[in-house]
């Protein structure tokens, strides 16, 4: 499947996120990928890279074989049921990196026994680093092994049973707001303790980038990281016991908890 046309069914920050990171990894050229949007003119930056652009959802299946979904949740039923002929089990493979919408529902709508895939990817994604969780029904082994390079040309991609793809949600996808606050808060007080904005955004930002290719590149645990700066009566296990008096991981968890609530209600 090295050479499949790709079309992404709705050109919005997603689908177009995934476009460009496809293209920025050389998976595919750009010619090889159609994206759709009702304005079409939205996606001038992509024309401009060389990918076919168009409004036509059914002209883009119709020259694709991978065919990746990037609806809104309540656009999906109605506009993959107007497409559901144009769908061949023996030709094409559908990915849903649409929210909440399970492989049954998928499967229900286009009714033709083609194998279906859901990814939860989040948004950096952007910058070819998201974390992208993947389940799938009906599918090959060589189709699995195309969908799996595909998104690990965009991050990392794990493969996940459906019934925690909430879960993947609220910890890989909401989890970037979650960093993101954590981010800002020490920038506030970095400025508080002596540094300007800007400066203070990075040195935070880049701390994290660090710490997590700690964790990313050298397998460790978080604790074991966290042992070789705390030494005895120093100032970073001073700071994190005050930030644990304060609820800073029971309220990180609660968080979670409450988000995963949210959305499995």
């Amino acid at each position: 499947m090295k050479n499949a046309k790709i079309a992404i069914i709705g050109g919005g920050n997603l689908g177009a996120a995934i476009a460009e990171g496809l293209i920025k990894s050389q998976f595919v050229a750009p010619q090889q990928i159609t994206v759709t949007r009702r304005n079409v003119a939205a996606l001038q930056p992509l024309e401009t890279l060389g990918v076919n652009v168009t409004s036509d959802n059914q002209k883009a299946i119709q020259s694709s074989e991978v065919i990746i979904v990037a609806l809104k949740p309540y656009n999906v039923k109605e506009v993959l049921e107007g497409l559901r002929q144009n769908f061949d089990p023996k030709r094409h493979i559908i990915i849903s990196v649409v929210t909440g919408i399970f492989l049954k529902d998928l499967a229900a709508i286009v009714d033709h026994g083609v194998p279906i895939f859901r990814a939860m990817p989040n948004t950096a994604i952007a910058i070819q680093e998201s974390v992208t969780c993947l389940c799938y029904q009906g599918a090959s082994d060589a189709q699995v092994k195309y969908v799996t390079d595909l998104f690990d040309q965009l991050g990392i991609s794990i493969a996940i049973d459906e019934k925690l793809m909430d879960a993947a949600t609220v910890l890989g996808a909401c989890g970037i707001a979650y960093a993101l606050r954590f981010i800002r808060a020490s920038t506030q007080g970095g400025i508080e303790i002596g540094f300007d904005a800007k400066t203070a955004n990075l040195i935070a930002a880049q701390t994290v980038k660090g710490a997590a290719e700690l964790l990313l590149k050298l397998g460790r645990h978080p604790e074991a990281e966290i042992d070789k700066v705390t030494t005895p009566k120093g100032c970073t296990i001073v700071g994190l016991n005050e930030m644990e008096h304060q609820g800073f991981s029971s309220s990180l968890i609660k968080g979670i908890g409450a988000s995963y609530d949210k959305i499995v209600k």
